[in-house]
């Protein structure tokens, strides 16, 4: 299974993240973020499946949210070990981090 996977559409970038988003994942991140920033359309990173997270995500984050022209990333469904690190590392305030979907019944 794919811990990074960029799903692009005519409106937003989506960023799907999911197990262990640490060093191993270095080269997938750096891609990702390419790939998402070439589009130049608004970002929306669900972190809903991520089980651990270290300074590797925390800096694709940052990299995306100073990075990126359009409003602000928007950080979707993030477990407690994410919203932990956006916390203590003050990332959360470059990010619209969201419990639910605009829209979401």
């Amino acid at each position: 299974m794919e811990r990074v996977v960029v799903i692009a559409d005519a409106g937003e970038t989506r960023v799907l993240l999911s197990g262990e988003v640490d060093a191993t994942l270095g080269a997938e991140l750096s891609t990702a973020c390419a790939a998402v920033l070439a589009r130049d359309l608004p970002v929306v990173v669900d972190v809903r499946d991520v089980a651990f997270m270290d300074s590797t995500g925390v800096g694709f984050l940052a990299r995306l949210a100073s990075r990126t022209s359009r409003p602000p990333v928007v950080l979707l469904h993030p477990p407690p070990v994410v919203r932990f690190l956006i916390t203590k590392t003050r990332i959360g305030s470059l990010l619209d981090v969201r419990e639910e979907e605009d829209g979401a019944g």
